[in-house]
């Protein structure tokens, strides 16, 4: 494919891409439905009232809105439908005469959380992690007997997920004192950390008490972004038995600010690692549903250089994001759109792919040096920590940006 507008290579904004993301400018403020291209964001409200997807008054108003529920939940025929018309005015022969009023410079746009999400489902599906926080922590017995048979998963806390760029604080909590066992003390969390993690976004009501069959969840699926879940592991460590993450979870989660359609991630769809035992019938796939996606984190100190951390994959996940819907509505639990199901730390097979400073480390045992020296069990104050993710390569990637979000003193 070829367009009229120029897109660096490699973009992560690919004409195979047009990812939608909430923004706005100081020229015009007022957040509004965009989709990014290369360098550029285009206006999807003012590019409505040029006509360009029909229905002019009904577009307009459903892009004028400050966030994309209203749009997904329209459902895939229309928003595939608006797609196809973005990709068809990006590949005229010519350059179009409104396009200079229609695309805004992306460097120049504020960008804002993207949905209204309520509710947020975190998981705990790769089959790495789990592993090494029980080796951990229960180095006899790694793996619960449950963990191979179901997706373990929790409800979070949707009101702290903030977009891209938004700082955190360290969060106070009760932690246990070295050499204590049972007396805790209230103080910042000394053991701050990131979880690698993506997150898909329900585009479709499901109804109560009608689970949705693993066959049918990519019709539920509208698309998928960068995930950050911030975790304080010692309030963490203190509080998980016997209901498992809250304090130590709920202070923040960072998501990049543009979703990705899961169309757009077709071409990338392989098979997961083999499972072992069977799943349950409910639970078994008869095609691919994982997905080709290369993930890094990279940490920035205070006044130093990144440094990556991380380079991990998607498709490393040993319970899929299909296996996960299915599982989370089995008993009936219904699901609505904007609500966001994250997949859990995505770590791989090596060191070097932990998705998480606690497995980086090793509990702290061993700390990373970055590339300003300085060293690193867990995260310190002023540490900014990015995200980035994309799958293939030159101008057929896809990609998602970066999630970024810098931790502040408690």
């Amino acid at each position: 494919m070829k367009s009229w507008l120029s897109i660096p290579p490699d973009s992560d904004f690919s004409l195979h891409n047009l990812p939608y993301g909430i923004f706005d400018t100081a020229e015009k403020p007022g957040p509004r439905a965009g989709i990014a291209v290369g360098d550029y964001i285009l206006d999807l409200a003012a590019a409505a009232g040029a006509g360009l997807f029909g229905k002019r008054r009904f577009f307009k108003q459903i892009f004028e809105k400050p966030v994309l529920n209203d749009f997904i939940a329209l459902g895939k025929p229309v928003t595939n439908r608006i797609r196809k018309k973005t990709l068809d005015w990006l590949t005229q022969t010519h350059r179009p005469a409104e396009a200079d009023a229609l695309l805004t410079d992306r460097r120049s746009a504020r960008m804002h959380l993207p949905l209204h999400i309520g509710d947020y489902t975190d998981f705990y599906s790769s089959l790495e992690h789990a592993t090494n926080v029980g080796k951990m922590f229960r180095p006899d017995n790694p793996l619960l007997p449950n963990w191979r048979h179901l997706p373990v998963g929790y409800h979070g806390r949707s009101s702290s997920i903030v977009v891209s760029g938004t700082p955190i604080r360290r969060p106070k909590g009760q932690i246990l004192p070295p050499g204590s066992e049972d007396t805790p003390v209230f103080a910042p969390s000394q053991r701050m950390d990131f979880e690698l993690e993506m997150a898909f976004v329900i585009g479709k009501n499901s109804t109560l008490g009608e689970p949705i069959p693993i066959e049918e969840a990519d019709a539920y699926i509208f698309g998928l972004l960068l995930f950050n879940d911030w975790s304080a592991r010692d309030i963490q460590r203190w509080e998980y038995v016997p209901l498992g993450p809250f304090l130590g979870k709920n202070f923040g989660s960072s998501v990049s600010p543009w979703i990705v359609p899961l169309e757009a991630l077709k071409p990338f769809r392989l098979k997961g690692p083999k499972q072992h035992p069977a799943p349950l019938e409910y639970l078994k796939q008869s095609k691919a549903a994982h997905y080709d996606i290369a993930l890094e984190v990279a940490i920035r100190p205070e006044n130093g250089p990144e440094t990556v951390v991380c380079r991990s994959n998607f498709k490393y996940l040993y319970w899929s994001m299909a296996q996960q819907l299915a599982h989370h509505t089995v008993n009936g639990c219904n699901v609505r759109v904007g609500d966001l199901l994250a997949s859990g730390t995505i770590s791989g097979p090596t060191p070097d792919s932990f998705g998480s400073m606690l497995e980086l480390s090793w509990g702290g045992k061993n700390p990373l040096t970055l590339a300003d020296g300085s060293k690193r069990s867990f995260l310190l104050d002023g540490d900014t920590v990015l995200l980035r993710g994309h799958a293939g390569a030159g101008d057929a990637r896809v990609g998602f940006g970066e999630v970024s979000g810098r931790l502040l003193p408690a």
